[in-house]
């Protein structure tokens, strides 16, 4: 059966799709486009705001509306926490975030009854252990996702997802290792250790491993190939930390530390664990063990209670903390997490002018962090509009004019140019790159 795929949502989630398509085209099926006739769409739903509810709606009935007799099946958070929206939409098939293989076989089952309706969300899909599912992608791709976790238990009080994912569970040591070899093996050159909240990794396994020996095995188990990490709670970076991270001379100087609010009172509404000290703790500690690294992160903006003076602060934060990239959100209500009947709700208009003057302070930050770029060396994933497009260790997108196929190549580049949020470059022909 021909089958077709749309992602919404987070790296697991890009992950847990690369696995899916592995798993069908190992089982003999044909991967198509999702634009085009398929006998089966697969829908693998994020249900992290409301908005990305509203486009797993929408998704799904496209594709329902593009094939009335295909099989449409829809998988991920959504279904896992509003199981009875689900319902109301022309799907056949409903899994949650568990037992991929599992579902894999349900699908099939699905097309050869050719079942109008079939909604199969059993004791299978519920499991709460690590589902190890194979790594990396289809042919073409540059850039593998290693799950390394899944899961999480802070309730944060604008979060859906512990209720979606449920409790930390995490890939055994050993088991990540031989997975980060065998993508190195495959042409990989980089791979994204990526989790629901990968700075839990090991919480459950009681053995006092951490974050960082996995990050060190996956590091020794692929010498040839750049480890960059998912996105890292902040207490998460320590001394210790550091000093062992800046000794892994493939792990790429880039990390996403969550942070939120940059205001301690909004991050105390938020169920956040620590504080605006503790937070800069951290930045400081990558600047001092790493090389200009490239510390990210995410903002949400006009949180409940958030008043003019809170967003100022938070402004100021960030400022302080010279990112070199963001992403900026407005508060989406989530039903179901505390948030959402916290009172003060700030208005919409009100969030959309926060998260513009946000943006404006992340674009200046970020155009200061690329402007000390001269040579660098690019990862060069896909031709496009005839720029070659890549990233650097420090995940800064390079775009570089070329007659050549680059892709999968580590190349040298003489930047030109700053742009808006990337940079511009040309090819060094050097021996030996």
């Amino acid at each position: 059966m021909t089958v077709a795929f749309y992602t919404l949502g987070c790296k697991v989630n890009q992950y847990e799709t690369q696995a899916l398509e592995q798993l069908f085209t190992g089982r003999g099926h044909t991967l198509v486009p999702f634009e085009g006739a398929a006998d089966v769409y697969i829908i693998n739903t994020c249900t992290v705001t409301a908005v990305s509810d509203k486009k797993s709606r929408q998704v799904v009935r496209q594709a329902r509306k593009r094939s009335p007799e295909a099989v449409v099946a829809v998988c991920g958070c959504y279904p896992q926490t509003h199981p009875d929206d689900i319902k109301n939409l022309p799907v056949d098939l409903v899994a949650g975030t568990g037992d991929r293989t599992g579902f894999v076989e349900l699908v099939e089952q699905a097309w050869a009854e050719r079942q109008e309706k079939v909604t199969a969300l059993d004791d299978a899909m519920k499991r709460r252990v690590f589902e190890p599912l194979p790594a990396g992608g289809l042919e073409g791709r540059t850039r593998a996702m290693l799950k390394v976790e899944d899961g999480c238990v802070n309730f944060c009080t604008y979060c859906i997802i512990p209720y979606a994912r449920g409790p930390v569970r995490s890939l055994p040591l050993q088991d990540a290792a031989a997975q980060a070899a065998r993508l190195a093996g495959e042409g990989y050159k980089e791979l994204v250790l990526t989790g629901i909240e990968i700075s839990s990794w090991g919480r459950e396994l009681k053995d006092g491993t951490s974050l960082i020996d996995l990050v060190e095995a996956v590091c020794a188990a692929a010498p040839g190939c750049r480890i960059r990490l998912g996105s890292l709670e902040p207490r998460t970076v320590t001394e210790d930390f550091c000093i062992r991270a800046a000794k892994l001379k493939n792990l790429c100087p880039h990390f996403h530390l969550s942070m939120q609010s940059g205001c301690d009172a909004t991050l105390k509404r938020m169920n956040r664990k620590y504080d605006t000290a503790r937070f800069y703790q951290s930045v400081a500690l990558l600047r001092q063990h790493f090389d200009a690294p490239a510390v990210t992160t995410d903002m949400i903006v006009g949180f409940p209670g958030e008043t003019e003076t809170e967003f100022e602060q938070s402004l100021d934060f960030i400022r302080r903390c010279a990112f070199a990239s963001m992403h900026i959100f407005p508060y989406s209500k989530r039903p179901g997490t505390p948030a959402a009947s916290m009172p003060n709700q700030v208005p919409r208009a009100v969030k959309e002018e926060r998260a513009r003057e946000a943006a404006e302070e992340a674009a200046r930050m970020e155009h200061s962090y690329l402007e000390q770029w001269d040579r660098v060396t690019v990862l060069c994933e896909e031709e496009r509009d005839g720029l070659w497009r890549g990233h650097t260790t420090r995940y800064c997108e390079v775009r570089v004019p070329s007659g050549e196929n680059l892709h999968n190549q580590l190349r040298q580049v003489q930047i030109t140019a700053v742009e808006d949020g990337w940079l511009l470059g040309e090819l060094l022909n050097l021996e030996n790159q």
